[in-house]
């Protein structure tokens, strides 16, 4: 079932920007690109908006040791969003960087923003052209080791995700 929300530019913007690797990107460039970053309903629940405030920068890492951690704490323990996460791993044979996309509804969100964020999932997938892992989480208790997203990724084919051994 469709909502009729919208997915507003700005968001399909950071999407492109994030699927898009520059070559030779300068110093800056790679602060300022994005690790994670959270999605939600506007107050009017009519658009899917940039989640303020809730956004990794490649710049953060050094200050942050786990970056998949940090992710999950920036998640709201009571509400529901999208997310778009830039996991880098390893399997035996390369080294990647893939986008996932995630869709996060606590068992503790409200009946209600479950079924609109569930209803307007579709409208952001369609935005999001070309990503190839989608999640679907509903506690925290999935997202308790960087395992679970490894096997999202690849399962036992990936070594390392994030630089750390799996």
């Amino acid at each position: 079932m469709a909502s009729g929300v919208k997915v507003t530019d700005e968001v399909i913007a950071v999407f492109n920007d994030m699927k898009v690797r520059k070559a030779q990107p300068s110093e800056d460039e790679k602060k300022k690109r994005k690790k994670a970053i959270l999605f939600c309903l506007s107050a009017d629940l009519k658009n899917i908006v940039l989640d303020e405030g809730k956004e990794i920068l490649l710049g953060d890492l050094v200050n942050i040791s786990d970056p998949f951690g940090h992710f999950v704490g920036m998640l709201p323990p009571k509400d529901c969003r999208y997310a778009l996460y830039d996991a880098t791993f390893e399997t035996k044979e390369t080294k990647k960087e893939d986008l996932v996309f995630i869709f996060w509804a606590p068992e503790d969100a409200p009946l209600k923003s479950k079924m609109i964020y569930a209803s307007s999932k579709d409208a952001i997938k369609r935005k999001f052209q070309g990503i190839k892992h989608e999640w679907q989480v509903n506690g925290l208790e999935d997202l308790k080791d960087q395992k679970t997203l490894a096997e999202k990724l690849g399962g036992s084919s990936v070594i390392t995700l994030e630089g750390r051994p799996v």
